[in-house]
């Protein structure tokens, strides 16, 4: 009795059930008949017009606000990755041209020399900055001179010769063998008028100096030595005003352009009068004194002079000083030899009662800038050398310079295989 009230109350309950499913769904749909909208949405009519400000005044600007902040942080976070990316590309550019400076010299861009302390790198790794900046340029120094320099200047780079009437012959040959090659920036320092005007005659950049009478004097009448010593005190101008120079003497002959084989890297850069590696690059030449028994051998370093009839010089301070010092001593000892003070200046040490000079320096391919014991001794008499083209031939070693350029001219620009074969070794 007891089963069957319960089974007929389960019933009851499930009827309950159904029926109260049965009027929702009654219900949902008299609602969806006449809410097709939904039961909440706005009034039909309202949505035909615009919505007024008035109505987004609540949850607009919550919404505007948000999206704006979003996208500033954004823009923010994109700005933030190009600005690390254009830093990368900077470091690895300046690498670029530390290491170009460092191997092919073929940059203006010059290393400065850190005033903050570092710290060493690993083992044979550490490499020491080896180029001093360059001056500030001041053309109050010489306007004139900077006017013209700035008219015929490569790259803040100039070939710069001394000349009078003199080396007339040899000038010639000089420019004549540049205008072959195409060099556009030299410069002929002319120290007398028959100069200017023979320079002028012939299309090639001339300057001559402001009346000076000491200059005058050596530079009208003076012989090659005594010429060239003035080179040191004229250059300083053309330093001050930031030009690197090419200084040349005119028993030189251009085969190639120079400024494509320079490195940059010191402050001057010279060729050398050594005849071979070993010369022209250093070596270490051993010193016999048999007295002192046990220690009779004693070790010294040797090298050849630089020429200084022609080599690089960068504005810089040590560059500058470099002249004033052999200038100095050029007027206080005028029976000294220019190119002899010329490398004692760049070669002594400090030591007591002296302080060197701080400049750097390197020494020219000796088979690219090429004086004439290499060419006559060695280069002519070797198959396989004769084939090198060099950058320059410098007469230095030979006093019948004049036909030996000509000869020269003869052998590397018109062909002529037999046009050095004349002429001896050395002089007669």
């Amino acid at each position: 009795m007891a089963g069957r009230r319960e089974k007929y109350g389960q019933s009851i309950r499930g009827s309950r059930i159904a029926g109260a499913i049965a009027i929702g769904v009654l219900l949902g749909c008299v609602f969806a008949f006449l809410y097709p909208n939904g039961f909440f949405s706005p009034d039909p009519r309202s949505q035909s017009h615009p919505v007024s400000k008035s109505n987004l005044q609540v949850d607009s600007p919550n919404c505007e606000s948000t999206e704006r902040v979003n996208m500033m942080k954004s823009e923010n976070r994109k700005l933030s990755e190009k600005n690390a990316e254009l830093q990368k590309q900077v470091r690895e550019l300046n690498q670029k041209l530390q290491a170009a400076q460092q191997g092919n010299g073929r940059t203006q861009e010059q290393l400065v020399v850190s005033s903050q302390p570092q710290k060493a790198g690993p083992f044979g790794t550490v490499k020491s900055l080896r180029t001093n900046p360059p001056v500030m340029p001041d053309e109050s120094v010489n306007p004139r001179l900077a006017k013209l320099l700035a008219e015929i200047a490569v790259g803040k780079e100039v070939i710069v010769a001394l000349a009078n009437s003199n080396v007339k012959s040899m000038l010639e040959v000089w420019f004549n063998s540049i205008k072959k090659v195409g060099i556009p920036n030299y410069l002929v320092v002319a120290l007398d008028d028959a100069i200017v005007e023979f320079c002028k005659e012939n299309d090639v950049p001339v300057y001559k100096r402001d009346p000076d009478e000491n200059v005058d004097f050596i530079g009208k009448s003076g012989g090659n030595h005594a010429v060239s010593g003035l080179k040191f005190r004229i250059l300083r101008e053309f330093l001050q005003l930031g030009y690197g120079v090419l200084l040349s003497d005119v028993d030189i002959v251009y085969l190639q352009n120079p400024f494509d084989h320079l490195y940059r890297d010191s402050d001057v850069e010279s060729m050398s009068d050594g005849h071979n590696n070993m010369t022209a690059y250093g070596y270490n030449d051993v010193f016999d004194e048999p007295s002192m028994g046990w220690a009779r051998y004693a070790h010294t370093m040797r090298i050849w002079v630089y020429n200084s009839g022609f080599f690089y010089i960068r504005p810089t301070i040590p560059s500058i000083e470099l002249l004033d010092r052999v200038a100095d001593r050029l007027t206080t000892q005028p029976n000294s030899w220019d190119q002899a003070v010329f490398n004692e200046e760049l070669a002594f040490p400090s030591h007591p009662g002296y302080i060197g000079l701080y400049a750097s320096r390197r020494t020219m391919d000796i088979y690219l800038f090429m004086n004439s014991k290499v060419l006559f001794k060695t280069v002519r008499k070797d198959a396989n050398l004769k084939k090198l083209k060099p950058v320059i031939v410098h007469l230095n070693y030979h006093p019948d310079k004049f036909p030996r350029m000509k000869a020269v001219v003869e052998y590397y620009v018109n062909g002529k295989q037999d046009a050095l074969d004349a002429f001896p070794d050395g002089s007669v």
